[in-house]
């Protein structure tokens, strides 16, 4: 599947771009009737290929959400939903499953390795449970991008935070997915392996080709992204490209003071969602 979209690099249009997952009017509601929340409304996007795109809100905007239904991972009430060229909003859950497990990598703020394995058994994981052998070429590139070439048979309780979220990013890449979705992925790392992390992810989209979905809190997160989008009420009220972690934190403190629903947002943005 193949649109006009701007260039992630320039922001400028730039002819033909690959579109690696996609929103058209969705909804997703929770409830009904007076109880009824609506966390996304009619939400329109595209996420270009080969790009690193940052959703960001304040608490209760809808970015997580929209997260998970990109991912597959949540339903849509309503819309529909692509990664690549299959729709996923009509799949049956042995389809959606198969297409997660096949076409999308996840990297949470939890790390979710398995302590009885070293690390090279964690980041193979994925693919031995799917019967896949690994592409040792590929395998090395990724090894190699993440830096734990040396401390691949230490097991998660012999490693840092950073080090084991490092593995978790290794684990995500290891299969060549589509896209990579992360959620918080440094969420609960120092500042200082956190950028040790957003730099492998930095570099993963630059050397390796890869495509980054983060949702994140944090400006700072964000400025390694080609692409904010920010979410508010359950909509898509406004986007930046190359951004700053500045810029970020003067476009989250704007889209405050304009919304009276957001209104408390300088306090509210910085929580998770």
């Amino acid at each position: 599947m193949t649109t006009a979209v701007a260039n992630p690099r320039t922001g400028g249009s730039g002819g033909s771009t690959a579109v690696a997952a996609r929103a058209r009017q969705v909804v997703k509601a929770y409830g009904s009737g007076e109880t009824e929340v609506l966390a996304l409304d009619r939400v329109d996007v595209e996420i270009a290929r080969g790009a690193f795109t940052a959703i960001m809100g304040p608490s209760g905007s809808g970015k997580s959400t929209l997260m998970h239904c990109l991912a597959g991972l949540d339903s849509v009430t309503s819309g529909q939903i692509w990664v690549g060229d299959t729709e996923i909003s009509g799949l049956k859950d042995k389809k959606l499953t198969r297409l997660r497990r096949d076409h999308i990598g996840f990297i949470f703020q939890a790390y979710n390795l398995l302590p009885t394995l070293n690390a090279l058994e964690n980041i193979t994981l994925p693919m031995d449970i799917a019967g896949r052998k690994p592409d040792r070429e590929w395998m090395d590139r990724v090894i190699e991008t993440v830096g734990m070439r040396e401390r691949l048979k230490h097991r998660p309780s012999e490693l840092s935070g950073g080090q084991q979220q490092r593995v978790a990013v290794a684990r995500a890449l290891a299969a060549r997915p589509e896209i990579i979705f992360g959620d918080e992925p440094t969420g609960n790392l120092d500042s200082r392996a956190g950028a040790e992390v957003l730099g492998f992810l930095r570099r993963s989209v630059d050397e390796l080709g890869q495509t980054m979905v983060m949702v994140t809190h944090d400006p700072m997160a964000a400025s390694y992204a080609d692409r904010v989008l920010y979410l508010a009420d359950g909509r898509i009220v406004d986007e930046m490209r190359r951004p700053t972690a500045e810029m970020v934190l003067d476009r989250m403190l704007h889209l405050a003071g304009d919304d009276p629903h957001t209104a408390e947002a300088s306090d509210t943005f910085g929580r998770v969602s």
